[in-house]
């Protein structure tokens, strides 16, 4: 009897799967099995994924739906699939994503191996300051509402690759466990949180935004990240017509687009002194407005158009911040509390702190009295003397810069 698969699967990518999947971390899904559960089976956990996907007898289990709240009210539902399932949808990705990567357009930045926000949020900058308009739309639930027909079509045009077609569709329909533990079948959208769909949402919004645009607006410069995205006009009445054609593109592909978060803005700056209704709009974190900027080359300040970390974003570092209850570590050591903080601190000013980082000073005053109300609490002799701690952090600044990340990137700063 022949022991030949019907698809062609390395062990070795499934390996692979499993190596990026294990990297990312991330929840249990509807069977509650954590990566730790999955690593005491590892060699027959991974054998079952690769024989079931190699036969095409693999079909997914369910998505854990896990409601998460949003920072502009209500809750989105994010699919939280199973470690093997989302180590199934890696090896999937890692066929399928090289297939399409290279007809991507440029100016399409979510979910790219060699894209980041922060290029999308630098590229948006240059090119405020070379228009005065811009378009910022955002599509109402992608994840939600993404045809699966259409979807599939566009999987079939760029692959012949049998199991990555049967797999997908099979992902595109696996249910939904709501928190009621019912079970809702899914007749459209992606899974949110699951490991294949931003490829695949890229690929679906390829065709109906980034090619679309190309093809019939080629003199409009924007920039897409996932389902945001701003389009740069030479004029408020281009703004207007472009609104009402992506409208209408959307709806001919059952998108549509958010009304509330679709607007235009008027860049103004020291040099557009027009006056109108909206005048900033935030993209990525970032909050994009007048504010006073320095040039560099002879330190003259002006009124320029720039990004600096989102009002947002610093409400959100801040109860961050404060869910960590510094206040009450009296047992800790700073350098314990330090250790806790550092990777997220890290993270927060490497990515906010690329624009207008004066803008975290903020963000960097309030940590600080936090760690005053902690050594308040850990020292009797500090207890109820507010300016008496707040000396005594900033003299541990002075004499251990290197504690915090941001303490030690200020004493770079100051020696370059």
């Amino acid at each position: 009897m022949s022991r030949t698969k019907p698809y062609v699967i390395s062990k070795y990518l499934v390996m692979t799967a499993y190596k990026l999947v294990k990297a990312n971390k991330g929840a249990a899904g509807v069977d509650k099995q954590t990566l730790d559960d999955f690593d005491l089976n590892l060699k027959d956990n991974l054998y079952k994924i690769w024989n079931r996907m190699s036969s095409g007898s693999y079909f997914p289990p369910a998505i854990l739906a896990v409601p998460i709240p949003k920072k502009t009210g209500g809750e989105r539902i994010l699919g939280v699939p199973t470690i093997s399932d989302r180590i199934a949808q890696m090896v999937a990705k890692l066929t399928f994503e090289p297939l399409v990567e290279p007809y991507f357009h440029p100016d399409s930045y979510g979910y790219r191996p060699s894209k980041s926000a922060l290029d999308a949020v630098g590229i948006t900058r240059q090119r405020c300051w070379e228009n005065d308009w811009v378009l910022e739309f955002d599509i109402k639930g992608l994840f939600d509402n993404i045809d699966h027909e259409l979807m599939m079509k566009l999987v079939r045009k760029h692959t012949d690759n049998k199991w990555v077609i049967l797999y997908t569709e099979r992902w595109l329909k696996a249910p939904m466990q709501m928190p009621d533990e019912t079970c809702v079948p899914r007749t459209q959208g992606l899974g949110q949180g699951g490991v294949i769909s931003p490829v695949l949402s890229n690929l679906f919004l390829h065709y109906v935004f980034d090619i679309w645009m190309s093809r019939n607006y080629p003199q409009i410069k924007w920039c897409r990240y996932a389902d945001d995205g701003v389009l740069h006009c030479k004029s408020e009445e281009e703004a207007i017509i472009l609104r009402g054609v992506l409208e209408k593109r959307f709806q001919e592909c059952k998108l549509e687009l958010h009304t509330e978060k679709t607007k235009i803005i008027y860049c103004r700056d020291g040099r557009r002194t027009k006056e109108y209704p909206n005048t900033k709009f935030t993209f990525l974190g970032y909050d994009f407005r007048r504010r006073m900027a320095v040039n560099p080359k002879d330190n003259s300040r002006f009124l320029g158009f720039t990004p600096a970390v989102s009002k947002s974003a610093l409400k959100s570092m801040q109860a961050e911040i404060r869910s960590h209850k510094i206040h009450r570590k009296s047992h800790c050591s700073l350098s314990d509390i330090a250790k806790e903080l550092n990777p997220i601190l890290s993270g927060w000013f490497n990515y906010y702190g690329k624009y207008t980082p004066s803008a975290l000073e903020r963000l960097k005053d309030y940590l600080h009295y936090r760690l005053v109300a902690w050594a308040m609490h850990k020292y009797k002799k500090l207890k109820g003397r507010k300016t008496m701690a707040s000396l005594f952090i900033k003299k541990i600044k002075t004499t251990s810069p290197n504690l915090f990340v941001h303490w030690k990137a200020e004493k770079i700063a100051m020696v370059a």
